[in-house]
């Protein structure tokens, strides 16, 4: 059986940055990789369900103001009403700071991992509106 996946892109602007230095808070990532756990399980059952558990959070490189992140998502496991899901954020564009050209920007080839992630979402049984093969 093949399980759905999810992909966001987007860019972060000047209010995702929380620290100096323009830095993102790695908890924005986590908030994609919600946003793509509730899509996915949407399209496997149905139901937004509920976000039990990250059993792994891996940050990998600084995401700053101005940078393009692509985020995404896959269900590796399905039980009874759990859904294990596996996530990556990679940074496709950077923000370049270029003397006399605060707009700089480069193309990131390959993109850059910035963050991983594993865990767990629930849909109970009485939610599930979708047959799962």
């Amino acid at each position: 059986m093949e399980y759905p996946t999810s992909l966001i892109r987007l860019r972060m602007s000047a209010h995702d940055a929380h620290y100096a230095g323009n830095l993102v808070d790695g908890a924005r990532m986590l908030h994609l990789f919600g946003d793509i756990a509730t899509e996915l399980l949407i399209r496997s059952d149905g139901d937004e369900g509920l976000f039990v558990a990250y059993d792994n959070i891996e940050f990998l490189a600084p995401v700053h103001g101005g940078d393009y992140i692509e985020a995404t998502g896959r269900i590796v496991a399905m039980g009874k009403t759990s859904r294990k899901m596996e996530f990556e954020a990679r940074k496709v564009i950077a923000a370049v700071a270029v003397d006399g050209q605060p707009s700089a920007a480069g193309l990131l080839e390959p993109p850059v991992v910035v963050c991983k992630a594993s865990g767990t979402c629930v849909v109970p049984l009485a939610c599930q509106r979708l047959p799962h093969g």
